[in-house]
């Protein structure tokens, strides 16, 4: 049974396919993420998706190779892809998905015993009884149900939301203090009391009118000296500290509260009589 990628057998599967955005999704197993979906193969003859062209990246040196759609679980919603009990023996012991240029019957029994040989199968599984005899011109898909038949609506999923307040703080800038200084000018006057000396001469009339004998001699150039003096002003300016200012901040508590209508999704189920058993 010929297998071809999606996109050589369905050229327009981008725009109306239910596997069109799978491409790309991330593949997860035991909650832990081992690759993407690097292509998509298609049976040739029903159309019907077989397998998961799984990129293990880094989770095995980069391998490439086929995981069965029977054992994943499609989340869209997170855009992953759930493979069941995929192990990394499991991956070492797969062919290589790039080696081959063609998959055929020798390549798949070799995917398909990997896969079957998982323990978590179980022995119904693997037992002859249950496993038709068959050939590579006589196999069918259908022998590995498990493996290949993918059904969406056993494994829907639906997700619940509900909005929350959430309160945060930001810091915003809501004014600005400039201070500085600046010289302003006045004029004052002072008053400073001075003193100066000055010269009096005082002329008197002695009396008596005569000198004795001898007494009276008359010289040129004889002379009285006296210093004179007086006060100045000795004004100027200088400089004090008048006042000193000091600038700080003060941080003041204020609680801020609003108010919203929110919003939850809550689960409506219609049994049409049924019993339905819910578990979390």
């Amino acid at each position: 049974m010929p297998l071809m990628k999606i996109e050589d057998f369905y050229p327009s599967y981008n725009q109306d396919s239910e596997f069109s955005d799978l491409k790309h999704f991330d593949v997860y197993a035991q909650d832990d993420k081992v690759g993407s979906v690097y292509d998509i193969l298609v049976d040739t003859e029903t159309g019907q998706l077989r397998y998961f062209a799984v990129d293990t990246g880094f989770w095995v040196f980069g391998k490439k190779v086929l995981l069965p759609v029977g054992r994943t679980f499609i989340d869209r919603g997170d855009r992953r892809i759930y493979a069941m009990s995929m192990t990394k023996n499991q991956v070492e012991s797969l062919p290589d998905y790039d080696k081959l240029e063609e998959i055929d019957y020798d390549y798949e029994e070799q995917v398909r015993g990997v896969y079957r040989s998982d323990a978590t199968m179980g022995a119904a599984t693997m037992g002859a009884a249950t496993m038709p005899t068959y050939d590579r011109d006589s196999y069918n898909y259908d022998y590995d149900a498990d493996l290949y038949h993918y059904n969406d609506q056993n494994q829907d999923s639906l997700k619940l939301y509900e909005e929350r307040l959430v309160a945060n703080k930001r810091r915003e800038k809501t004014g600005e203090v400039s201070i500085g200084k600046h010289v302003e000018t006045e004029t004052q006057s002072v008053a400073v009391p001075v003193e100066k000396e000055r010269i009096v001469i005082e002329r008197s009339t002695p009396t008596s009118q005569s000198s004795a004998p001898g007494e009276a001699r008359f010289q040129e150039g004889e002379i009285a000296h006296m210093d004179l003096y007086e006060e100045t002003p000795d004004i100027r300016k200088e400089a004090f500290v008048r006042e000193e200012v000091r600038v700080r901040k003060e941080i003041e508590q204020d609680t801020a509260t609003a108010e919203e209508t929110l919003r939850r999704e809550e689960l409506d189920i219609d049994s049409e009589g049924r019993p339905v058993v819910e578990k979390r």
